[in-house]
């Protein structure tokens, strides 16, 4: 089990460090971070959170997974890694008609 956790539907006064606090009752956090929209500042309402060991990790899945934070039940399931985003399919253009 991976050590990374996603974790959603987060109340907007959330941040780094009061995750990192709340989720030090099931171990060692060794990193909180709240994901924030880059043109308002504000939170996007989900956050990662990285535990010390895979036992840990499952601990806190289990404390917190549906459990209430500033009034909104979050949901704490593993990370999924990032899919690979593709560069982009074809922009039109001259260049892809076939000349009869």
């Amino acid at each position: 089990m991976s050590k990374k956790l996603y974790v959603g539907n987060l109340p907007y006064s959330a941040t780094d460090q009061s995750l990192a606090d709340a989720f030090a009752e099931c171990g060692d956090v060794e990193s909180a971070k709240v994901i924030m929209d880059r043109e308002t500042g504000r939170s996007k309402g989900f956050a990662f959170v990285e535990m010390s060991t895979a036992e840990e990790a499952a601990e806190a899945i289990k404390r917190f997974n549906g459990a209430q934070l500033d009034g909104r039940a979050v949901t704490v399931n593993e990370a999924k890694p990032q899919e690979p985003r593709s560069g982009g399919g074809s922009r039109g253009g001259y260049n892809n008609r076939r000349s009869y």
